[in-house]
């Protein structure tokens, strides 16, 4: 049984919290002249007023939430954070539409990165800061900012935990959750101040340097220039950023050994790490190789191009430095397949993660053994640890939801008149919440022209991703609803 007033109490509070956060951008208009003032302030007082509403009204058991209401408020809350965090698009000037309001506002909030903006710049500086600070608060995961704020979850949390990690490693770093999120934001926060200060150094203004830091730690590529990181022609903001975007896509439970714990050694006896190193490794020197031999770039210019576009696809961050789309055939599938990798798991990036990837080659392994040796018995271990067999059925249910989502996806943008090309690399981007893809949708493209219909389907993609599938696909299953 369901207690839709808990559920309702619980997200009540969320919304009025996530609506508290458009005071800065609010304050910023204050500072500069009052642009988009009414704009911003109208949406806070709808997202605030709404979830004081709701707080309100839904009253009665307050016993802590069992796992399918965790579950529930979980995609509630990425649902309802995409349509209020739509408002200051919708009020303000530059955004027309409804869906495109929404479309902008979940790309923000998945941390995905696609835009319907052509002109960026046409945005006043505090829709611009809203627009990353909804990557920002995203990217470490609201349903863990609400765990950290609202003790009214209480243990019932852990489901939340679960529900937002799905699949991941449920390893809590403190005894209780609420300790475990507030030391993982400690840690985002404190890498953003880092970085907004690298930037700073680095020559970037204070506007620029702190929504790049918002949009970078969160990877979530929201920036506040049309042409991205490329438009600011420097050097030592593009390795700045590659650092950071590198920070982001690794585990933040390595980051709290390593800042927390002192155990930095820790994170290179990782295996996920190494592989995560490897991999971008490989596909930057594969990258900067035909760069140089095959485009004439200059062997310094070469290598950074492709460490900083590599990073930033596997990271699912979405930055960008050149025009990929002008590559060789070879190096724009190099990173067609970094967008379905992705980062490591526990990180603020999206994709299949480099853990289940390598699972998934070790169980394939193991089926060539088996064919072998029939009479064999193998484990698959990762880590040094056995993988236990309900992991790997969850995990190939997992590649096999994507698929599906994936392929049906595909179908549906293609039959509303979309290129293939552009229909299968669109719905990757959207799916593991990269943001530029190729075709029509590619990194000096924008989404603005695609159907409206198009947009949902990405918009659903998007948030069904940065829920790994399960936790929003599972809602529309009727085995969820029956008592």
């Amino acid at each position: 049984m369901i207690r839709w007033t808990r559920i309702g109490r619980v997200l009540g509070l969320f919304l009025a919290a996530f609506g508290a956060t458009m005071g800065f951008p609010a304050a910023l208009s204050l500072a500069t002249g009052g642009d988009d003032l009414a704009a911003i302030a109208g949406a806070m007082v709808a997202t605030v007023g709404t979830g004081v509403l709701l707080w309100g009204t839904c009253r009665g058991d307050t016993r802590e939430l069992t796992q399918r209401e965790g579950i529930l408020l979980t995609v509630a809350a990425w649902v309802a954070a995409g349509l209020f965090g739509g408002l200051p698009f919708l009020f303000a000037p530059g955004v027309e539409t409804f869906t495109d309001a929404v479309f902008e506002s979940v790309s923000g909030v998945t941390t995905t990165g696609a835009s319907i903006l052509e002109e960026v710049e046409s945005l006043s500086r505090p829709i611009l800061l809203w627009r990353a600070m909804s990557s920002w608060l995203g990217g470490m995961g609201i349903v863990i900012l609400v765990i950290a704020v609202l003790p009214l979850v209480g243990h019932g949390g852990m489901h939340l935990y679960r529900a937002e990690f799905s699949g991941a490693k449920s390893e809590k770093l403190k005894p209780r959750i609420a300790e475990t999120a507030t030391s993982l934001w400690g840690i985002y926060v404190s890498l953003t101040a880092a970085l907004f200060g690298l930037l700073v150094l680095a020559g970037m203004g204070p506007f620029d340097a702190i929504s790049h830091a918002f949009a970078t730690l969160a990877t979530g590529g929201f920036s506040t220039r049309t042409a991205s990181i490329a438009a600011f022609q420097n050097p030592l903001v593009e390795y700045i950023t590659v650092l950071f975007m590198f920070l982001g896509g690794a585990s933040f439970i390595l980051h709290y050994r390593a800042l927390v714990e002192r155990r930095p050694i820790g994170a290179l006896r990782d295996y996920e790490f190494r592989y995560y190193v490897g991999a971008i490794g490989l596909a930057t020197v594969v990258a900067g190789a035909l760069l140089f031999f095959q485009l004439g770039y200059d062997l310094e210019r070469s290598l950074r191009t492709g460490l900083f576009q590599v990073t930033s696809i596997m990271t699912t961050t979405g930055f960008a430095t050149d025009d990929f789309e002008l590559w060789p055939p070879l190096g724009q599938l190099v990173l067609l397949v970094l967008m379905f990798v992705g980062g490591c798991t526990g990180s603020t990036a999206s994709g299949m993660k480099i853990s289940r990837i390598a699972v998934l080659a070790k169980v394939v392994g193991r089926e060539f053994k088996r064919m072998v040796e029939r009479h064999g018995v193998f484990a698959v271990r990762f880590g040094g640890r056995v993988v236990p067999e309900p992991a790997i059925q969850s995990l190939l249910n997992l590649v096999y939801l994507a698929f599906m989502v994936n392929f049906v996806s595909c179908l549906a943008l293609a039959a509303l008149g979309i290129d293939v090309l552009t229909a299968i690399s669109a719905v990757a981007a959207a799916m593991f919440n990269i943001g530029p893809a190729l075709g029509d949708v590619g990194p000096t493209d924008n989404y603005s022209h695609l159907p409206a219909l198009a947009k949902w389907v990405l918009s659903f993609n998007m948030i069904a991703g940065r829920l790994e599938f399960y936790t929003l696909l599972v809602t529309l299953t009727p085995w969820f609803w029956r008592k």
